[in-house]
């Protein structure tokens, strides 16, 4: 059973889904919670407050999608294929939550968790790392700096989501997803690593 606390972040999650952060009102979350007034306030200041709780939890349930899609069993290019497959999933699964993550603007209230994003951001690097750094050693994976790596793999199949989420093109972005992979893989395997075992999972 849910408590107030996710009620009102699932009211806000809808409410900013639909209106955008600058449309949205306390009212209206509280309405769509059923919760009074002193119980919004009792677990959020204000609706940036709420706004950078949400964007924190889902930023948390993303990075978790990625971080447990990849082992020290993976080689390089299946590696690959399983964080574009996990990325692609995670969005198409949880599209209302991705439109928050990655295009409902946070010039607003973003400065207030800049933060905590960057400590969560730091800890998704360290478990890609963890897997990366092994297969670097061997020569399996070209050299590059953790942020150009994860641009490589999420980049190309996040330009596709983005246009999956704002409405702009209907189709499952998930459709590319064996070119996506192909292409990351010229662009971060080194020529005679192990193919791709066929996992994706």
């Amino acid at each position: 059973m849910s408590t107030a606390r996710e009620d009102l972040l699932a009211a806000g999650l809808a409410v900013f889904d639909r209106d955008g952060f600058e449309g949205a009102t306390v009212a209206e979350i509280r309405s769509r919670a059923r919760a009074s007034n002193g119980s919004f306030f009792h677990f959020f200041t204000s609706k940036k407050e709420l706004a950078g709780t949400l964007f924190l939890e889902i930023l948390q349930t993303y990075h978790a999608a990625i971080i447990t899609s990849v082992d020290d069993t993976c080689g390089a290019s299946d590696g690959v294929a399983r964080l574009i497959h996990a990325h692609l999933d995670w969005v198409v699964s949880n599209r209302r939550e991705a439109r928050f993550l990655f295009e409902i603007s946070r010039s607003e209230w973003g400065e207030e968790v800049r933060g905590a994003q960057r400590t969560e951001n730091s800890r998704l690097t360290d478990a890609i790392e963890r897997w990366r750094a092994p297969l670097l050693a061997r020569g399996e994976l070209l050299p590059m700096s953790p942020t150009l790596f994860f641009s490589q793999i999420i980049g190309p199949a996040q330009i596709f989501c983005r246009a999956y989420l704002s409405g702009r093109h209907s189709g499952d972005p998930r459709e590319q997803v064996e070119t996506l992979i192909a292409c990351a893989i010229r662009a971060v395997v080194a020529p005679g690593a192990p193919k791709r075992t066929g996992g994706t999972s």
